[in-house]
């Protein structure tokens, strides 16, 4: 069996710049994400792959024909509500909007900036499957190294971390592809797969604009726009190499109770 690639966006409003104090206006959020996932659905066309794209219901009521044209070929999954606020309410709201918007079932979820959440809360909002952890060590993002490193069930639900290394635990998200050599997200890509014959990895849309001009730190800015659509065309042939995309809802029919 082919290893499988599981790719994903957290489609959401861009609010990044508000974590380093500059405000930014509602609709120039939601601007910047659509040009960037119109950049993002011309690749994945031209490369004929599928993808999973986490969505907030905010972003989705404010673009709601390009919701359903994406869930033609990809899977929607549900990104809250809203990316900078959180209700528990937001679970259910979220994923029966998105729903209602689609036309069909929305089964998975994942916590905006992957905080902690009660798998049972996600369990009693209708979801089968959670993606939010990142079973690393980042200092003051994560503290998950001791968490489990791949999918795993808790009660009926699977949970399906974002994909580290085996040992070292490097992390393989987008803050890692935006600041290592590709061919070190290679090397790493190809041992996690390798030894977990699969590998989850994600991004969001709004890298894939300009946002040089925000205030925000290099590391989160640099590659972004033309540079980063480049770099992840790149990657993407590479891993059709190496294994086959599927979108998440396959993934967890391999994982049934």
């Amino acid at each position: 069996m082919n290893p499988s690639v599981l790719l994903s966006f957290d489609l959401e409003e861009f609010d990044i710049p508000e974590e380093y104090g500059q405000e930014v206006d509602d609709a120039l959020k939601l601007t910047i994400s659509l040009k960037g996932l119109k950049s993002i659905l011309s690749l994945l066309e031209q490369l004929n792959i599928r993808a999973t794209f986490f969505v907030t219901a905010h972003f989705a009521f404010h673009n709601q024909t390009m919701i359903r044209e994406i869930a033609k070929n990809h899977e929607i999954a549900s990104h809250g509500f809203y990316h900078s606020e959180f209700r528990i309410e937001d679970l259910q709201k979220s994923r029966q909007f998105l729903e209602e918007l689609i036309g069909n079932q929305v089964i998975g979820f994942r916590m905006p900036r992957l905080k902690e959440i009660n798998d049972q809360e996600i369990i009693k909002a209708g979801y089968e499957y959670n993606s939010s952890i990142n079973p690393t060590y980042i200092p003051g993002r994560y503290n998950n190294f001791w968490k489990p490193r791949t999918a795993y069930y808790s009660n009926n639900l699977l949970n399906i971390p974002v994909s580290v290394t085996p040992i070292i635990r490097f992390p393989l998200f987008w803050l890692s592809f935006k600041n290592f050599p590709l061919w070190f997200i290679k090397l790493s890509s190809q041992i996690t797969l390798h030894h977990d014959n699969y590998i989850n990895i994600y991004f969001h849309p709004w890298e894939f604009t300009d946002i040089t001009s925000f205030r925000l730190p290099n590391y989160i800015k640099k590659s972004s726009g033309e540079p980063m659509i480049s770099r992840l065309e790149k990657y993407l042939i590479w891993l059709k190499t190496q294994g086959e995309f599927i979108c998440f809802y396959e993934f967890k029919k391999n994982y049934e109770l």
